[in-house]
C-alpha cells in the first residue's frame, strides 16, 4: 500500500481541522463490534476491551477529544457510518476495493491471512472438491463470505451475525468447516478449550479481490480530514513503539504484515 507521509505543517492543520473550532468538544463516536476477540470482546460488566478498543482509545487521545464507543453488529457497520451514527468504524474492517465505492479507509493497521478451521481429522482437504457439499460457516457480509462464495462455490454456505456464533457451531458440530481470520481464529477458538481438536485445514487464502490490502479505519468519503489526520496517527503509532506495546498485549506475532 503506497503511503503519504505528512509533513509536520501538514498534520498540524489535518489536526486543526479535526480538533480545532469546527468540532471542539465534540466526542469521535467510533464503531465498535464487541463480538470479535481478541480484537474486541465485551465483559460481563458490560465495558469493551480488545485491540481494536485500545486502538480507539490511542487515536482518541491523540485528537485530544473523547472517544464514544458505539456498538454495531457488523451487517450494520456501513450503512451506520454512513448514517453518520458515527465518524469512524475501528472494527477489524478490511480494505476492499468494493468497500471503497461506498465509504474511505485510512492506511492499514493491521493485515492478517484468512483460512479455514475444521476438525484436525476432517477427512478432506481445503479446496472447492474437498468442500463440495460440506457445511461451511463463515460471519455474513464480510471478505470471508466473498471469498466463500468465491472460492468454495460447491459448499454448503452457512452465514452468522457474529463470529462467535459461527465459533459455536462449529464446536457443536453443525458445521464441516468455517472461514475466518486466522489470527482470529487461533486467539478466539484454537487456542481456548472449545478449540481442542480442531486445528487450521490447508494454507492461508491468497484472494487479494475479496479479502483486500489489511483492515483500516473506515470513515465517510467526504471526510478527508479525519481520514488523513487518522492515517498519520496509525503511522506514528507504528513508530513510536505505541503500536507495539498495543499489539504484544494481545498476540505473540506482529500482525502489522507487510
Amino acid at each position: 500500500m503506497m503511503k503519504k507521509k505528512l509533513t509536520l505543517l501538514g498534520l498540524a492543520g489535518l489536526l486543526a481541522l479535526v480538533t480545532g473550532t469546527a468540532t471542539a468538544g465534540d466526542p469521535l463516536r467510533v464503531g465498535v463490534e464487541g463480538a470479535y476477540p481478541p480484537f474486541s470482546w465485551k465483559e460481563a460488566d458490560g465495558s469493551l476491551k480488545g485491540f481494536d478498543i485500545d486502538m480507539s482509545m490511542e487515536v482518541c487521545k491523540r485528537l485530544n477529544r473523547e472517544c464514544v464507543l458505539v456498538e454495531q453488529e457488523w451487517d450494520g457497520m456501513i450503512p451506520a457510518l454512513l448514517a453518520k451514527k458515527f465518524d469512524t468504524i475501528i472494527a477489524s474492517m478490511s480494505i476492499t476495493e468494493e468497500r471503497k465505492k461506498k465509504i474511505d479507509f485510512t492506511v492499514k493497521y493491521y493485515n492478517t491471512p484468512a483460512k479455514l478451521v475444521a476438525k484436525k481429522d476432517a477427512g478432506f482437504d481445503g479446496t472447492a472438491a474437498g468442500l463440495n457439499g460440506k457445511r461451511l460457516g463463515v460471519q455474513r457480509a464480510t471478505t470471508h463470505q466473498c471469498s466463500a462464495e468465491k472460492l468454495f462455490p460447491g459448499a454448503e454456505l452457512a452465514l452468522y451475525a457474529t463470529q462467535e456464533e459461527v465459533w459455536q457451531d462449529l464446536a457443536a458440530g453443525r458445521l464441516d468447516a468455517q472461514l475466518s481470520d486466522s489470527l482470529q481464529a487461533y486467539e478466539g477458538f484454537l487456542a481456548l478449550d472449545a478449540g481442542q481438536g480442531f486445528d487450521f485445514l490447508g494454507d492461508a487464502i491468497d484472494d487479494i479481490e475479496c479479502q483486500g490490502v489489511g483492515a483500516g479505519f473506515a470513515v465517510r468519503k467526504e471526510d478527508t480530514a479525519l481520514r488523513d489526520a487518522l492515517s498519520q496517527i496509525i503511522l506514528d503509532i507504528r513508530a513510536d513503539g505505541t503500536y507495539k506495546t498495543m499489539n504484544d498485549k494481545y498476540f505473540a506475532v506482529d500482525i502489522y504484515g507487510n
